[in-house]
């Protein structure tokens, strides 16, 4: 005879698993998720989309870096129940080798990567770091903040710092990015 003490009780009757539609680089995906299920880990193990990588898990290293709702998320640290309706974008989203996206080919022109593994995370920041400059938002190095941003080594790196290389390729990672900011200029 099996004793059922109150805390096997509620946890059996809490629920453990959600729906939710995500749409993914303008995909949708219905999927049934553990509530506990990572974004990172239902876009690796549920949906195939291996492009954002899973360095520290713990939103250290930015390897995991995507966009939701066009802001920079490290997609370790959110929960995929958290994003219903939320628009997704990977680096799989981002470009494709048929079509590269202008900071995908700078990383190229740059050799702006050495083992590849942090590089879909740092052009998804790279994209995000000369958005949020050209929308004025200032960072903590900023040093005017009534006027444009200057596009400073200072400002760049300061946005950049939450992807970690440990190949060391930060000095091409930087002339990428000016790359692409001057082809936009």
């Amino acid at each position: 005879m099996t004793s059922t003490t109150t805390f096997e009780k509620h946890r059996e009757s809490a629920q453990t698993r959600s729906s939710v539609a995500l749409t993914i680089n303008g995909q949708r995906h219905e999927l049934t998720l553990d509530n506990r299920t990572t974004l990172l880990d239902a876009l690796r193990e549920h949906l195939n989309l291996t492009g954002s990588k899973k360095g520290c898990d713990h939103g250290q290293c930015g390897a995991c870096t995507v966009f939701i709702d066009g802001q920079r998320v490290n997609a370790c640290l959110t929960l995929a129940v958290m994003h219903q309706d939320d628009e997704i974008t990977t680096i799989e989203g981002v470009g494709g080798v048929e079509h590269l996206d202008p900071m995908q080919q700078a990383f190229i022109d740059h050799d702006a990567f050495q083992c590849g593994y942090c590089t879909p995370g740092q052009i998804c920041s790279a994209k995000a770091t000369l958005e949020e400059i050209r929308a004025g938002i200032p960072s903590h190095v900023t040093k005017e903040l009534t006027g444009p941003i200057e596009l400073s080594d200072e400002e760049i790196r300061e946005r950049m710092s939450g992807n970690l290389c440990r190949c060391g390729a930060y000095a091409n990672i930087l002339e990428a990015i000016r790359q692409v900011a001057k082809e936009r200029a």
